[in-house]
């Protein structure tokens, strides 16, 4: 007989009932140390108090308007996002996976407008991911998620990622764009070289194309910068953000320069929850805190010190480990045992961590996360590998 919540998930034997900053507190009272921040999402951990503080205090105001009317916190949002980045205007929505939704339909339009109705192919990579939607698994192409759902929206040409040599040669006259994560997440933590990233924002303009960035788990301060394409010093045309930048509130973005949104006009695109007065307003204390410089130096101070010690984890655990690769406090363990061993026998010593592909568990820790806890968290993933050894 099928549950009353449809058995999507192979959910973990665990049920939590309260979060403090990097701990979540299970039902029987057992404290867990928070490695995966909601898969990247809880940026400041559970119940920073100012995040508290801004969704009571609009809560207690006005919850949802609707985008029929100006909405101040939006504004406000959108206006910290422009300054902070190479975008000239953000449309808000309630997911990464509708903002990828958004991404393909202005690329798109983009060129409709042009008087290119033909040019709508996307270029996107092996091993990446981009929502579970109609267009993110047409993008990804994967097997895994596209089987069963019958004809895939076209449009998407599938490269092998790392293979540099094939991508000049599968721009044709209808290409529009190339879609990529600067880090790929749910692909095994494998992030992009910064000169790659360079040589396809180069490619783009040779080609006169757009570059998206899919920045949905690797942005907002996730890999010690704002944004992760920072590091390669380049700008896309368009990039996809959500995760981290509601703090644990559901909300997505999707930034563009003004050419890049030139389609995107009154009535091309909508949402009735995007940009709602509760989520911009909690938007709007995580960005003011996880913009500053001095907390994004934090950030790479302590990715320096966890990284450190996990590759001294790695070398005490060879027949569990193989290697740590990823960037800021975007991690992943590429593992010799199953990665899916390793985050149960994590669950057992108190520490939550989140599997990936190509066989990696992901650490996503909060961005405040201590010293402390990370020394506590090499504890407790010593305790989990020992185990797995047994």
């Amino acid at each position: 007989m099928i549950t009353s919540v449809l058995p999507t998930y192979n959910r973990a034997p665990l049920t939590f009932v309260k979060g403090e900053g990097a701990w979540l507190i299970e039902a029987d009272g057992r404290r867990f140390l928070d490695l995966g921040a909601g898969i990247a999402v809880n940026a400041l951990g559970h119940a920073h108090p100012a995040l508290t503080q801004a969704l009571t205090d609009q809560a207690g105001a006005l919850w949802h308007t609707s985008n029929l009317y100006h909405i101040p916190q939006q504004q406000a949002l959108a206006d910290k996002l422009v300054d902070a980045t190479f975008a000239d205007t953000v449309f808000f929505t309630n997911s990464g996976t509708e903002a990828c939704e958004l991404a393909v339909k202005m690329a798109r339009k983009y060129w409709y407008d042009k008087g290119r109705p033909d040019k709508v192919d996307i270029i996107t990579f092996s091993g990446s991911f981009h929502g579970r939607s109609s267009a993110g698994i047409a993008a990804a192409g994967s097997e895994k998620m596209t089987k069963g759902f019958g004809p895939l929206l076209p449009g998407f040409t599938h490269l092998a990622f790392g293979d540099h040599d094939a991508i000049a040669p599968a721009i044709t006259d209808q290409t529009a764009a190339i879609l990529i994560e600067p880090v790929q997440g749910e692909g095994g933590i494998i992030p992009v070289p910064d000169q790659c990233l360079k040589g396809l924002r180069d490619l783009c303009d040779e080609k006169g194309i757009l570059l998206i960035l899919d920045e949905v788990q690797c942005g907002v301060g996730r890999t010690g910068k704002l944004f992760a394409h920072e590091w390669a010093g380049i700008e896309p045309d368009i990039m996809m953000v959500a995760k981290g930048i509601g703090g644990g509130f559901p909300l997505g973005a999707v930034l563009a320069t003004e050419d890049a949104a030139s389609g995107m006009t009154a009535g091309t695109h909508g949402s009735t929850y995007g940009g709602n007065p509760l989520g911009c307003a909690v938007g709007c204390a995580v960005l003011d805190i996880v913009s500053d410089a001095a907390f994004l130096a934090e950030v790479n101070r302590k990715a320096g010190r966890l990284r450190q010690k996990l590759e001294g984890l790695i070398a005490a655990h060879p027949d569990v480990f193989e290697k740590v690769r990823g960037a800021g406090l975007m991690l992943g363990i590429k593992c010799k045992a199953t990665c899916g061993d390793v985050v149960s026998a994590g669950y057992a010593h108190n520490v939550i961590t989140v599997p990936a592909a190509d066989n990696t568990v992901r650490l996503l820790p909060p961005l405040n996360i201590t010293d402390e806890e990370i020394g506590e968290a090499i504890t407790r993933l010593d305790a989990a590998a020992q185990a797995v050894a047994a």
